[in-house]
């Protein structure tokens, strides 16, 4: 086997490429998140166009279909302090971003092979939520299945997130579903043959006022009587956890030590490739362009490269969700939100679990790999379908991290990036049949928490599916809820 680097930051050789490209990851942004090259220290300056020659010597793809990866700021490493220093007007919400539009996929990385011009379920959003359904689909005999995604795997909000898996909700059926979700996830590997990286070092929670203070008192509670260990503590058993930490500002915090982190690509990895070894068909680069509608029935899912005839669709599309529900004539609550992120040069181990502030959003980890990941939501973020990066985010997040780590200062930010949230008035998912439009079934609206939501739900969602019997889930989450009245709302949403 060739020892060849191509990626000295990530240690990646043009065998790991070549592995990537057998297993279907053509287009440069997949295998980079298939292997990891570009995403160390020099950001791609050093192994990109090498990668990318050896994508058009041995992919598959056109020449005109080798296109870069999507740049990401800051263009050279920088200091954390440096960017806190930055001047922020909080009156003002932020604008644009760099690269503001990252929805364009080049006709080029379009598959020429054809599509099934038939199948029971369509899938639309190849994302965790599309995924672990037809993945859950098929262990219960049902293969003929097509899940479309519009882009390549992992580029919507399922490979944009921050891994965070956790317990401590504020309604009890998202805390049992939570519960589940984690259940799952432990046994993945063993399930899928994939290491997902599941880390249980705990979720730690801080509050800077008294009606935060309340809610995360009033949930611990709630979470107990689920059987999850969350307790509230005090600022010097949280310094205990996570050394280094000020508390500056905290009156309360809560933490549940089974709660947790793991590596978001290979978790959609797994579900897409057990897809593929039962047959369902997983189309990447694929556009919905409308539907074929008659006697309150979805005859057929029209695409660029074709029509699909089926019995069942169900809507994944996280954010992209209202965009496709309106060209069947139905509107949905949701609402994108983009959220930002950013990942650090990486550092020794010191930090057990996920902390966040939940007044201001702020959230940071520690991965595998020992970068600092983190994000921090912004109040006057306008709704839309934008992932381009800011200063403004980078400026926020920095000082709101140097005041409770003031240590992590010197530490260089290596790149930032952006996704959506797919947000409801309540927080909540919607779920199951559309009025009017019977086997038209929603599985979007899950906000921030979609991610660690999907395995718990998507068995649910399988099952209810396979065998018609009811489901509490798919009545307490449906769309009518919200001409009904019936909204329960959750609160416990980091950003």
């Amino acid at each position: 086997m060739s020892k060849a680097l191509v990626c000295s930051c990530e240690d990646v050789t043009v065998e790991d490429v070549r592995h990537a490209l057998s297993r279907g990851y053509c287009d440069v942004e997949s295998v980079k998140r298939y292997t990891g090259f570009g995403t160390g220290i020099c950001q791609g300056k050093s192994c990109q166009a090498a990668v990318a020659a050896l994508i058009a010597k041995e992919g598959p793809l056109k020449p005109q279909g080798i296109q870069p990866f999507t740049p990401r700021p800051p263009v050279y490493p920088t200091e954390m302090s440096l960017f806190a220093s930055a001047p922020v007007d909080e009156s003002r919400p932020p604008v644009g971003g760099v690269p503001e539009e990252l929805g364009v996929f080049p006709p080029a990385l379009r598959p020429t092979t054809p599509l099934p011009t038939k199948a029971k379920v369509v899938i639309i959003g190849g994302g965790v939520m599309g995924l672990a359904l037809a993945y859950n689909l098929s262990l219960r005999g049902e293969t003929d299945v097509v899940v479309l995604e519009r882009g390549y795997l992992c580029a919507g909000a399922s490979g944009r997130n921050g891994g965070g898996v956790r317990m401590q909700w504020g309604t009890s059926a998202n805390i049992e579903l939570a519960k589940r979700s984690i259940d799952l996830m432990k046994q993945f590997a063993r399930d899928v043959g994939i290491n997902v990286w599941l880390r249980q070092g705990g979720y730690l929670f801080l509050a800077k006022t008294p009606e935060v203070a309340r809610r995360l008192e009033r949930n611990a509670e709630l979470h107990n009587k689920h059987g999850v260990s969350t307790r509230i503590i005090t600022a010097d058993a949280a310094r205990e956890i996570v050394p280094g930490l000020t508390m500056k500002g905290v009156v309360t915090a809560s933490f549940n030590p089974e709660d947790g982190v793991i590596f978001p690509w290979p978790f959609l990895w797994g579900y897409a490739q057990h897809c593929l070894k039962k047959g369902i068909k997983v189309e990447t680069f694929t556009h919905v362009t409308g539907f074929d509608i008659s006697g309150g029935q979805v005859r057929k899912v029209k695409t660029d490269r074709g029509d699909i005839a089926c019995d069942t669709v169900v809507l994944a599309a996280g954010a992209w969700s209202p965009e496709i529900a309106r060209l069947a004539d139905v509107k949905l609550p949701n609402e994108p939100h983009r959220h930002e992120i950013l990942s650090t040069e990486p550092l020794k181990p010191f930090l057990g679990p996920l902390v966040s502030v939940l007044d201001s959003g702020l959230y940071f980890s520690q991965s595998m790999r020992g970068e600092i990941v983190g994000g921090m939501g912004d109040p006057k973020e306008p709704a839309g379908l934008n992932m381009g990066s800011t200063l403004r985010f980078v400026a926020r997040f920095s000082q709101a991290l140097i005041e409770q780590l003031p240590n992590v200062g010197h530490v260089k930010v290596l790149r930032q990036w952006a996704g959506c949230y797919d947000v409801t008035p309540d927080n909540n998912p919607v779920l199951g049949r559309t009025p009017g439009l019977d086997n038209l079934l929603q599985m979007s609206g899950f906000v921030g928490h979609g991610f660690m939501m999907a395995p718990a739900v998507a068995e649910r969602m399988a099952a209810w599916m396979a065998t018609n019997e009811s489901d509490e889930l798919f009545q307490r989450f449906d769309l009518r809820r919200f001409t009904t009245g019936r909204l329960e709302r959750e609160d416990m949403i980091i950003g």
